[in-house]
C-alpha cells in the first residue's frame, strides 16, 4: 500500500522535476534512479512515513531530512549519488575543511559519462571513441567561452508575450474576452483596490487567459484552466507555485498544521485548500518553484488534505 501511493503522486508532481519516483515495493531493486530516492526519501517521506514508523522514528527521520535540505541549499550545494547513512555524517566536516561539495560531487562526473556515452559510435573500440567526443566537446566549449557570440538565440516561443524579469507567457490563450466567477470578480476587485485603482461592486471584469507561463527559473507553471480537461492519468500537475501587468487569479491553500510542522523539524507541510472560500488576485512577480500536494489528515485518513515538497536543488540549478 506504501509503494502504490508513493506510485500514485506521479500526477501531483511537474515535468520540470524530471522522473517521479516508482513503486518502491517493486521498483527499488530493479534500476531506482538517484533521483527517484531523492525526491522519495526528501520530498515524499516525511508524509508518507508519517503513521508508518513509531513516532519517536518518524522525527528522527524529520530531523535528517531536514538537515540534508538545508545542506542542499544554494549556500551549500551538495549532491548525493544514492542515498547512504555514511556519506552523510561526513558532510558537515567535510564542508567545512574543502568548502561545498558541488566542488568535488561525483554527481557531475556521472552526468558527464552518461551523455559522452550516448555519443559513442564506434564500438569495436569504444574507450578511444568516447576519449575523442570528450575531446571534441572540450573544443566545442572552448570555442563557444572565447566567441560567445557563436551560440544561437532562438528567441521566444510563436505566439508567447515576454513580460519583466524574465516571466514568458505562453499558448494557449483565449481568442475573446471571458468573465470570470464571482469569486475572481471580487479577488480582482480587491486587487486594483489595493492598488488605487477602485472599482465599483458592479464592475465585471472580464479576461484573456493564458494556459502557461515560463518561470525566470526555467520552470513552466499551467493555469487550472487547462490542467482540468486532462485525465489524471496523463499530466503532471503544474499549477501549484510559491508565491504587462501579468496578473494571476488563484484559490489559495490554509494554514499549515501546527503540530506535525513542528514535530517534523519543518518537513510535513500539511494544508487543506480553501478552494473558493479564499480566491486572491495576485500579479506574476515572485513564484517561487513549482511545488505539489497531495496528502492526508494528520490522523492518518485521506480528505482534501495536501502536502508540500518543492523540488531538490533548484535554486542551484536556476543560477
Amino acid at each position: 500500500m506504501h509503494g502504490k501511493a508513493v506510485a500514485a503522486c506521479t500526477p501531483y508532481i511537474p515535468g520540470s522535476f524530471d522522473r517521479p519516483p516508482r513503486n518502491p515495493a517493486e521498483k527499488i531493486n530493479s534500476g531506482y534512479k538517484a533521483w527517484e530516492f531523492l525526491l522519495y526519501l526528501y520530498g515524499l517521506g516525511p508524509c508518507f512515513f508519517f503513521g508508518i514508523l513509531p513516532d519517536k522514528y518518524w522525527e528522527h527521520y524529520c530531523l535528517y531530512v531536514r538537515a540534508v535540505q538545508l545542506l542542499i541549499q544554494k549556500s551549500y550545494r551538495l549532491h548525493f549519488i544514492r542515498p547512504s547513512i555514511h556519506t552523510p555524517s561526513h558532510v558537515l566536516h567535510e564542508t567545512a575543511r574543502i568548502g561545498p561539495g558541488i566542488i568535488y560531487s561525483q554527481w557531475t562526473m556521472e552526468r558527464t559519462i552518461g551523455n559522452l556515452g550516448q555519443e559513442t559510435k564506434q564500438h569495436s573500440n569504444p574507450y578511444a571513441n568516447i576519449s575523442q567526443r570528450g575531446v571534441r566537446r572540450c573544443q566545442v566549449n572552448a570555442l563557444l567561452a572565447s566567441v560567445p557570440d557563436l551560440i544561437p538565440n532562438e528567441g521566444p516561443p510563436q505566439g508567447s508575450r515576454q513580460l519583466d524579469n524574465g516571466y514568458i507567457m505562453l499558448t494557449a490563450t483565449d481568442n475573446v474576452s471571458r468573465e470570470v466567477t464571482l469569486q475572481e470578480a471580487r479577488a480582482l476587485r480587491e486587487f486594483h483596490s489595493e492598488h488605487g485603482d477602485i472599482r465599483s461592486e458592479d464592475w465585471e471584469p472580464k479576461v484573456v487567459r493564458w494556459a502557461r507561463i515560463k518561470l525566470p527559473n526555467g520552470q513552466i507553471a499551467r493555469s487550472q484552466w487547462k490542467e482540468d480537461g486532462l485525465p489524471l492519468s496523463n499530466i503532471r500537475m503544474s499549477r501549484n507555485v510559491k508565491t504587462l501587468h501579468a496578473l494571476a487569479v488563484g484559490s489559495f491553500y490554509g494554514p499549515p498544521h501546527e503540530e506535525l510542522l513542528r514535530r517534523s523539524s519543518n518537513t510535513y507541510y500539511t494544508v487543506q485548500h480553501q478552494r473558493d472560500v479564499d480566491v486572491r488576485a495576485f500579479p506574476i512577480s515572485n513564484p517561487q518553484y513549482i511545488q505539489i500536494f497531495n496528502g492526508r489528515e494528520p490522523d492518518g485518513t485521506h480528505n482534501d488534505r495536501w502536502f508540500k515538497m518543492q523540488k531538490p536543488g533548484i535554486v542551484v540549478s536556476a543560477v
